[in-house]
This record gives C-alpha cells, sequence and structure tokens, in this order.
C-alpha cells in the first residue's frame, strides 16, 4: 500500500496537486504564479479581500508583477484566489507567505504566523504538506507552528508534513524571478524533506536541501545578516571618508574592479525592506536564550540605525555653511527649522513602490521634528502611510516640476529611483543632499553627498 507521503509526492511530481499560498504579497504573489506556471492549481489565500478580489479582476496591485502574469495564469484555470480559509481544506500543499515584523520593544512578533496556522490547522487533513517561508528565528518551525498542528490532534509527520523554506525574493531586480532563484529546504524529517523538494521543482529550477528546519531558518538569517553587516562597513567609512575629504563612492567603484576577494556594498541614508533591518534582531533575540552576545550585528544594527541622523546633520551643515560658487556662497545661511525641504523617493530602494521600513520615513519624522517643511516626490508612491507625526493625515507625492524644485530651499534624494532626470533636479535647486550617489556623474557645488 502506496504510503501518504509517496502519494503526495506522486502527485506533485505529475502536476496533480493543488497548492495553497496564505498571504498574497511581495513573497505569496510571486511564488503562487510560478506553482501556476509550473503547473500546479494554486488557490491564494489572503485575509486582506482586495488583494483576492484584485486577482480574480486581473488586476495587480505590485508595480514588479504585470496585470498580465495575473491574467494568463488566471486564463489557465490554475489560479484562483480567496479570503475563505476553510478553501485550505482542498490543497494537499499549504505554503505559508505572512509578515514577521518586530514589535515596539524591537523584539520578534510571530502573532501572523501564530494567527494563520491556527486558522488553517482545522482545515488540514491528513497526507497534507505545510511549509512555513516567514523569515523567522531558529526553532520557530518546530516550537511553535509543530505544536500548533499537534494540538489540532495531528501528528508529524505520521499524519502531517511540515518543513521551511525561507524566500528569497527581491522586488524590482531584473536578474532573478522566483523561478530561477535556488530555493533552499529544510525539514526534520526525511519524508517532510521529500514532499517539500517536489513541491518546489515544480515552480523553481534548483531546490537546495539542507537538514532540518532550523538549518533552513538559520540561512535566510545569514543571508540577510551579512547584508546588514556589510552595509555597515560601508556606511561607517562614508562617515570617515566625509571627515577625510574622500568620495566614497569612487573608492568602492575602484575596489570592485579587483575579480576576486571583493564584493561591493553601497552606502546610504539607512536600511529599509521587510529583511535586512528586521531579520538580524531575530537572531540576537534568539541568541540570548542560549547566553550569547552577536557583539557583531549588534553593532552593524547600530550604525545603520543612526544614517538617518546623519542624513539630517549633514543637510544642517549644508544649510548653515552653503557650498561657495566663485569663492560666494550659493546662497545665504539658513536654519533647518522653517526651511522648505523636497524629498525625491519614499520607497526604501529604487523602482519599487514598497515602502517597508524605507529610511525615508524616519528621515520625514525627523525634519519635521526639526521644523522643516516637507513635501516628497515619488512616482511610484503615490500617498505616504500614516507617521507618528500626522497620525491619520496621509502625505501626497507632488509633481516634480521646474517650480517645486524650485521652491525648496534643499532637494533630499533618500531613494535614486530611474526614472527621475537628476540633471534637471541639480540645475533648478537650490541645494542638493544626494544619500544615494544619483548625482556621482553630475559636477556641481549644490551637490553635497550625505
Amino acid at each position: 500500500m502506496q504510503s501518504p507521503t509517496a502519494k503526495l509526492i506522486e502527485r506533485l511530481v505529475a502536476r496533480q496537486a493543488c497548492v495553497g499560498v496564505v498571504g498574497l504579497g511581495y513573497v505569496g504573489l510571486p511564488l503562487a504564479l510560478a506553482f501556476a506556471r509550473g503547473g500546479l492549481n494554486v488557490i491564494g489565500l489572503d485575509i486582506d479581500p482586495e488583494k483576492p478580489r484584485k486577482l480574480l479582476a486581473g488586476e495587480t496591485y505590485l508595480k514588479h508583477i504585470s496585470a498580465a502574469e495575473i491574467q494568463g495564469a488566471l486564463a489557465t484555470g490554475r489560479l484562483t484566489a480567496t479570503g475563505d480559509m476553510s478553501r485550505a481544506r482542498a490543497c494537499d500543499a499549504l505554503v505559508v507567505c505572512v509578515p514577521t515584523p518586530l514589535n515596539k520593544q524591537r523584539e520578534p512578533d510571530l502573532s501572523f504566523i501564530i494567527n494563520t496556522c491556527e486558522a488553517l490547522a482545522p482545515h488540514l487533513t491528513p497526507g497534507k504538506l505545510l511549509v512555513l517561508e516567514s523569515t523567522t528565528w531558529p526553532g520557530t518551525t518546530d516550537e511553535i507552528v509543530r505544536p500548533i498542528i499537534e494540538r489540532a490532534g495531528l501528528r508529524v509527520p505520521q499524519d502531517v508534513l511540515l518543513a521551511f523554506s525561507p524566500e528569497r525574493e527581491d522586488p524590482g531586480n531584473a536578474h532573478f524571478v522566483t523561478s530561477t532563484i535556488p530555493k533552499v529546504v529544510g525539514a526534520d524529517d526525511p519524508e517532510s524533506r521529500a514532499a517539500s523538494e517536489a513541491l518546489y521543482r515544480a515552480a523553481v529550477q534548483k531546490v537546495v536541501p539542507v537538514s532540518s528546519s532550523r538549518a533552513a531558518e538559520l540561512t535566510k538569517l545569514l543571508e540577510n545578516i551579512f547584508r546588514a553587516v556589510n552595509i555597515a562597513l560601508v556606511n561607517e567609512l562614508k562617515l570617515l571618508c566625509e571627515k577625510m575629504g574622500i568620495d566614497v563612492w569612487e573608492v568602492i567603484d575602484a575596489a570592485a574592479t579587483k575579480p576576486f576577494g571583493f564584493m561591493p556594498f553601497r552606502p546610504g541614508p539607512g536600511l529599509g525592506g521587510h529583511c535586512i533591518p528586521i531579520d538580524p534582531f531575530y537572531l540576537t533575540w534568539k541568541a540570548r536564550e542560549f547566553g550569547f552576545a552577536t557583539r557583531f550585528i549588534e553593532l552593524a544594527g547600530e550604525i545603520n540605525t543612526a544614517m538617518p541622523h546623519h542624513v539630517i546633520e549633514r543637510m544642517m551643515h549644508a544649510l548653515n555653511d552653503p557650498p561657495l560658487e566663485n569663492s560666494a556662497p550659493i546662497f545665504a545661511p539658513r536654519a533647518l527649522r522653517g526651511a522648505r525641504v523636497l524629498m525625491l523617493g519614499a520607497a526604501y530602494k529604487a523602482d519599487i513602490d514598497d515602502v517597508r521600513e524605507s529610511p525615508a520615513l524616519e528621515i520625514l519624522e525627523l525634519l519635521e521634528e526639526k521644523g522643516a517643511v516637507v513635501r516628497y516626490h515619488d512616482p511610484y508612491i503615490p500617498r505616504l502611510p500614516r507617521t507618528r507625526r500626522h497620525g491619520d493625515l496621509q502625505m501626497a507625492s507632488v509633481p516634480l516640476t521646474d517650480e517645486e524644485l524650485g521652491a525648496a530651499d534643499v532637494t533630499l534624494i533618500v531613494t535614486a529611483h530611474s526614472a527621475i532626470d537628476y540633471v534637471r533636479v541639480v540645475k533648478q535647486s537650490k541645494l542638493v543632499i544626494d544619500t544615494r550617489n544619483a548625482c556621482g556623474k553630475i559636477s556641481d557645488v549644490r551637490i553635497v553627498k550625505a
């Protein structure tokens, strides 16, 4: 008699299985489309009713996912979406892609994982596979998710298979898509590992199995901590270079010509996105359970979180002591309080519509606390979410006109969107504070790098 695991793998390999993707955001939606392209039937599940509604109407709500991609998947009949969690009962495999933020105390908030798994538990039946993709601390799959399944009267792996596979989405990256990014999968038993490998082989070109869910969970943290630490290094180097009168961007570009032993990272106004500013804290929090201080990681966090304050300091200095042209200041010195600031970019990186953990939000708060009058332009972010200062009031993006640039006392480049003409920006501005080297090829005394 064929085992439930063997039956599931057979259905996955034959593309006869149905997979439920829970959470249709920046991770879940691309994954759902990849599974549909791979020949599996997909049910997208999300408690936000707008996402299923838009998907079923063939509409997109993410800039880097086209409506044509969604319409193509719908046309095959392999993709549907709903807010009804009971539809999970019809799925052979369920993949959980929900947020894992930090709480006000900067500690891991697993409420989305817990609430989602508890909502799915009544609809789990023997022979199903549950995979967690949400970034979290090592041990979450076994210590948090597994007990929820077992409280529903099901055993792992005898009844339900359980695995972890870290998401590796990079919105806006034109070189890699879900199907071409190798997929790490880890499970604490051979059956769950084999089934999760079979699941992802339907959607991605390469699957990389590891020995346990903890190994897979830590893999994701290592990837993002690696980036956070190296970004902190170049941010600290930038601060030194400013004092030494050296262009850190020139130094990085020159070092990057070495064909071995060096990987370029770029400084900026702070970290953004759902992963890099948050993931290191998941490991430092878990490390305390073992009496271990992750000093290197925590120092990197201190450097990166201080960068928005550095941007404000550079702006205040530039306003108080304007650059010189022909030995004369380009404008009369003035204080930041009351100054009109035009902030270019609100997304956490170029050419995307994502403001999660964007340093622009912190910079906006700091500017307003200092008494500046702030307006912003972002071609992909028509409105900014509420801030501590604004309460429920949202700020709208203004058109990037010559008049808007000319009226500002300082133009602050926070995100280097490629759609912006920076030659025009510099020409029409009194002072430009450039945190991204967007004006790196422009020579003008009005440009101050920060």
